[in-house]
């Protein structure tokens, strides 16, 4: 596929985009027609310097008229500075595109490419702002005017026939000849720079893998054997790099030779007319300059067909991710929840994997309980509370929250009622009070309210810079268990009706444990609804109801009292002092 082909291609894409690139699209379409106004214009205009040359050879060297040289001087220096004017404002107007494009769809990529980490469809989901860039620098860059200029190609074409047959049939040669080099230039470089790319991601993603394990690495002296495997890979992406760097430069330089050639070529042709008295030399010059005007815009298209063609799979990539994860409309219900959970038939399945992690879930969650779960390692515990908070993309069957279908919740509304603490804590960038406020606006009351039912203000307090301490910094100053009971406090921020632990205290301390005991006496005081996982009798005993999973089913569940009663009796484990 040439050059050309690929931006017919990258068109017909464009005819099919998602609504939300069609909608930043349209924001932009003022700008892009305006810039398709100057090119006009720019052509129409840079047609004078062919028109002084014809003038300057055919009457000014045959009339020797100063006065005519002068004038003709001057108005075509007055239409350049128009042209050089138009030339600005049009790149001007290119980049206040780009920057719309890019304020347009940053925010839907930024929301697509969380859901697409959350449900692990893509290796690299950050990779999509990559493609962002690589898309608005190819829609404002030079490859752009190629959609512009090119009708300009026949145009100038049927100038060249006027002049001579010949001309017009070399300039049809010369054109055919460029869309051949693009053509064989893409066929030949299109395998590498696939495979340049591949490296790359593969390449990235590794090395930020064991930079996030540095203090592993060098702990258990693991660096000469992780250095070797880099280095392998590093040395297989640089051979890619180079071979494909290579090809370029080969084609680079014959595609230079062609241009060199036809330059000459034209000039020989119209010094041959000229001899055989077919063509005045003021024609000559001009039709080498309009033979050259004409195969501009194709000569644009082979130099910027490799810009293309990223842009082009940068494309199809942004389309794959927001057609796999669009934009979810606002559901109905916003109102506070009450924290009843209904399961019916709830599966999900985890690719790679047989069997189900969770296999035909029916559950009946009361609002207001402590609901504790426990099971042995890999029995869906976790699978179950991240189903029921919708974080499962496979998951089957119906999950009601107050007798309404999850769905129909209003998703961004009812997080804010929702507290999780996950076993991996993940704590963000920001200060301490900014993590436990999640981001939104602080209420320094509400802030140090869950911080006090965590048990943590005081440590908080401590800090140079207390609740603004930035959490990088923390980082390095809070222990696994303290860190832990910042996320509780997270959790716990603003009272939401539905809070679920998960290993609550698998790093706290004696005193850490207190206060997470607290915690849930507070909330089972205040009627919240509790999800529980944990293996510990103390908190498990606060519990009203308790569930026992194994293999991604129920295995007991009733009164906590009751199954633990149970499972003493049938000498079921799980449970620790």
């Amino acid at each position: 596929m040439s050059a050309a082909a690929n931006l017919v291609d990258f068109a017909g894409k464009v005819k099919s985009l998602p609504p939300e690139i069609r909608l930043a699209l349209q924001k932009t379409r003022s700008e892009f027609l305006t810039v398709g106004i100057y090119s006009l214009t720019i052509n129409c205009l840079m047609l004078a310097p062919s028109i002084y040359m014809l003038q300057v050879y055919d009457r000014v060297m045959v009339s020797q008229s100063e006065l005519t040289l002068l004038v003709s001087t001057l108005i075509l220096v007055a239409l350049l500075v128009l042209v050089g004017l138009i030339e600005l404002l049009r790149s001007r107007l290119l980049v206040r595109a780009g920057i719309k494009l890019d304020q347009s769809l940053s925010p839907v990529l930024f929301s697509a490419a969380l859901e697409a980490q959350r449900h692990k469809s893509q290796n690299n989901p950050a990779q999509v702002f990559s493609d962002l860039t690589q898309i608005r620098q190819f829609l404002t860059g030079n490859g752009i005017f190629a959609f512009f200029d090119a009708p300009w190609f026949f145009i100038y074409l049927g100038v060249l026939f006027l002049l001579h047959p010949m001309l017009g049939w070399l300039g049809i040669g010369c054109a055919v000849m460029l869309i051949c080099i693009a053509w064989v230039g893409h066929r030949l470089s299109t395998p590498a720079n696939k495979a340049v790319l591949e490296r790359s991601i593969v390449l990235n993603a590794d090395q930020l893998g064991k930079f996030r394990n540095a203090e592993v690495i060098h702990a258990m002296g693991m660096l000469g054997n992780l250095r070797m495997q880099w280095w392998q890979r590093y040395q297989n992406q640089a051979l890619a790099q180079g071979e494909l760097e290579s090809m370029q430069h080969r084609i680079a330089a014959f595609s230079k030779f062609f241009r060199y050639t036809q330059q000459s070529l034209s000039l020989g042709m119209g010094a041959l007319l000229v001899i055989q008295g077919e063509l005045s030399p003021g024609a000559m010059i001009v039709g080498n300059m309009l033979m050259s005007r004409a195969l501009q815009p194709l000569d644009l298209l082979v130099s910027s067909w490799r810009m293309m063609a990223a842009a082009q799979v940068s494309l199809a990539r942004v389309i794959t991710l927001l057609n796999s994860h669009p934009l979810r409309a606002s559901g109905k219900f916003s109102q506070t929840p009450f924290g009843q959970f209904e399961l019916k038939g709830l599966s999900v399945k985890v690719h790679g994997r047989d069997a189900p992690v969770l296999d035909n879930i029916n559950l009946n969650l009361p609002a207001g309980r402590i609901i504790g779960i426990i099971g042995p390692s890999a029995s869906g515990k976790s699978s179950l509370v991240r189903a029921i908070l919708g974080l499962w993309p496979q998951r089957q069957g119906n999950l009601l929250l107050d007798s309404a279908p999850i769905e129909q919740w209003d998703a961004k509304l009812l997080g804010k009622h929702i507290g999780y603490l996950p076993q991996d804590v993940g704590l963000l960038e920001g200060t301490l009070a900014q993590n436990i406020a999640r981001f939104g606006k602080l209420d320094p009351e509400k802030v140090a309210a869950a911080a006090k039912a965590a048990g943590i203000h005081h440590l908080l307090l401590s800090f140079p810079k207390g609740y603004d301490t930035p959490v990088g910094e923390a980082g390095h100053l809070l222990s696994a268990g303290q860190r832990q009971r910042l996320a509780l406090a997270r959790a716990l921020y603003d009272k939401p009706a539905i809070v679920i632990l998960d290993e609550p205290n698998a790093n706290l301390d004696e005193i850490g444990e207190q206060s997470l005991l607290e915690a849930i006496r507070t909330l089972k005081e205040e009627n919240k609804t509790v999800l529980l996982i944990s293996h510990r009798k103390p908190i498990l005993e606060i519990a009203d109801v308790l569930l026992v999973m194994h293999a991604g089913r129920i295995t007991h569940v009733g009164p906590a009292q009751q199954v633990m009663a149970e499972l003493q009796a049938s000498k079921v484990g799980g449970l620790s002092a």
